[in-house]
């Protein structure tokens, strides 16, 4: 036993939980700890981000991308506040973010100092947990339960708010022992009974149908899903946070559910007698409308949070547990099916309602297809929030989770710049694709200083047309065209804003000037190792088909041809 600073402790908790990558931002109550983590740069290394929601949106990307905790740093007062709507963001889709912010002395607190902020209070509704330590002696501990909670049960963002003379006084200090690592744990028990129920309901099924959400992914249950989909003979459809649990190649893969799902997807969760949900919270926008989803079919939603059982949408029947280990023991169980006619009606729906899009001019989901072409299927994807973000969901077949990094259910513009920095991070060899609308990237466009400053060779793309694309689809369909405050005209010349930034770019209007450019961008990202950026000029009337208007049962799906 020793004793240690506070930021001492801080930096010593972190090297136990095997923690390689911080993301971050100094200030005058952060000192301390960011004279610690100097003298460890060579285990831990600080990205500094041009804003802490670039942090917060890095350290997000981090933990989607390698399923383990992201962290982020922040100073008192507006560094502080600023990682607010990151831990949102991380909180609504179950991401396990450790946020460590300062404050002002504990004799100061309550008092209005300078940057004073009481942080818990305001992330109380947007983190899983939150400590204020007042207590030096009480660090250690607080940060080891910190990654605990982040990890276990249903995962989400916790926040550490330190006073800064807690972070220079000292204490004794204990190591964990070699092997103290926090792992996952701390799950519901699973019922034997709830599991054999749902196995005789799904023998029962004549026309099951399988909905992958983001849970799976973040129990790594993608081998069990596949073995319950070929062993059932159903077709997979997922919700945006399950991409790539089951593979967007495979047969039995209709694609995404629900506003901007396929029709596949949306006439066959209508046809279907047994919806067997996996891992999915019931968004809105997946289910439409909630008295109509579904209405032939009994729900058996399988779910880590009991809390989400029969929330949304009525449920029949439900397991609560890991759905990896819920999973596992199903498959022990459960009958083989064989379901051929029904596979050829889904079937059927696929040939007849194929995606699809003009082939001879730049368009979102052109761009998205040439992507997925040129690398193979194997890039890590992020994006922003918008019409881009459903092209990438609907035109990348995502082959594994934790391919597809995006905002879910905050919807978050602003999110994929950060994330992809957080990803490329984490995977320097593989691939990494940020989409963003401009609209979206105005918002941090200037984390791209952050990666010129690293050299981190993300691909920036940017669909340009010069609107706030998604808000203007919906004006245009529910609102008489009257585009208020979503027209970008201002012909910003964003290849040269980011030539400033030292960062290579092009511009491009046609679909082979595109493939030309990405190509030039992979060869300069993976043998130079700098970002690179492409812009897009499309057309700001493209919408996104198939569309279920707000509010309306999915089995009104329309697609543009519907449309007119």
């Amino acid at each position: 036993m020793k004793k240690l600073s506070g930021a001492e402790i801080v930096i010593a908790c972190l090297k136990e939980q095997g923690v390689d990558t911080v993301f971050g931002f100094p200030g005058g109550a952060m000192l301390n700890i960011y004279d610690a983590l100097y003298k460890h740069s060579h285990e831990i290394r600080h990205i500094l981000t041009s804003h802490e929601q670039g942090a917060s949106h890095a350290a997000d990307g981090y933990a989607r991308a390698t399923g383990r905790p992201g962290v982020c740093l922040a100073t008192s007062g507006p560094g502080s506040t600023n990682l607010v709507t990151g831990l949102a963001t991380a909180h609504i889709d179950s991401i396990p973010v450790v946020a460590i912010t300062a404050n002002v002395d504990v004799g100061l607190l309550g008092k209005s100092a300078f940057q004073e902020v009481n942080i818990t209070s305001v992330t109380k509704a947007v983190t899983k947990k939150n400590y204020l330590v007042k207590d030096v002696k009480d660090l250690a501990s607080v940060i080891r339960e910190a990654f605990r909670v982040a990890m276990t049960g249903r995962k989400g963002p916790v926040l550490v708010d330190i006073p800064k003379d807690v972070t220079s006084d000292t204490a004794e200090y204990l190591p964990l022992e070699e092997n103290g690592k926090t792992e996952d744990g701390a799950v519901p028990s699973v019922s034997e009974k709830d599991i054999r129920l749902a196995a005789e309901r799904i023998a029962k099924a004549q026309k099951p149908f399988i909905l992958v959400g983001g849970g799976c992914v973040r129990a790594d249950a993608s081998a069990e899903v596949r073995t319950l989909a070929e062993r059932i003979q159903a077709p997979v459809c997922d919700t945006l946070m399950g991409k790539g649990v089951f593979p967007g190649t495979d047969p039995l893969y209709t694609g995404m559910l629900g506003m901007h799902g396929t029709k596949a997807s949306d006439l066959g969760v209508s046809a279907c007698d047994l919806l067997i949900a996996l891992g999915c919270r019931f968004s809105d926008r997946v289910y439409g409308n909630a008295d109509s989803f579904a209405p032939h079919a009994d729900i058996l939603h399988i779910d880590i949070d009991p809390g989400e059982i029969g929330k949304n949408v009525h449920t029949e029947y439900s397991v609560t547990g890991d759905v990896k280990k819920i999973l596992t023991l199903l498959n022990g169980i459960v009958a083989d099916g064989d379901h051929a006619a029904w596979l050829e009606e889904i079937q059927s729906l696929k040939k007849r309602f194929p995606l699809s899009y003009d082939p001879d001019r730049l368009t979102g989901p052109g761009i998205v297809e040439t992507v997925y072409k040129l690398t193979e299927g194997e890039a890590i994807i992020t994006t922003e929030v918008g019409q881009h973000q459903m092209w990438a969901a609907q035109y990348y077949k995502y082959g594994r989770p934790r391919q597809l990094l995006t905002s879910g259910g905050l919807g978050t513009m602003g999110y994929g710049l950060g994330a992809s920095i957080g990803a490329k991070t984490a995977f320097p060899d593989h691939t990494v694709v940020n989409f963003a609308g401009d609209g979206g990237f105005r918002m941090n466009m200037n984390e791209l200083f952050t990666a010129a400053r690293y050299s981190i060779p993300i691909i920036q793309i940017v669909f340009n047309n010069e609107a706030l694309g998604m808000v203007r689809q919906w004006q245009g369909m529910f609102y008489g065209g009257r585009y208020s405050a979503t027209t970008l005209d201002d012909y910003a010349d964003y290849a040269k804003l980011v030539q400033a930034m030292g960062i290579h770019s092009t511009c491009v209007s046609t679909p082979d000037a595109f493939e030309a450019a990405f190509r030039e961008a992979m060869s300069v990202s993976g043998t130079e190792k700098k970002p690179c950026f492409i812009e897009c000029r499309i057309d700001s009337d493209d919408k996104v088909w198939p569309m279920v208007a707000p509010g309306r049962p999915i089995s009104e799906v329309i697609s543009e041809e519907d449309a007119g």
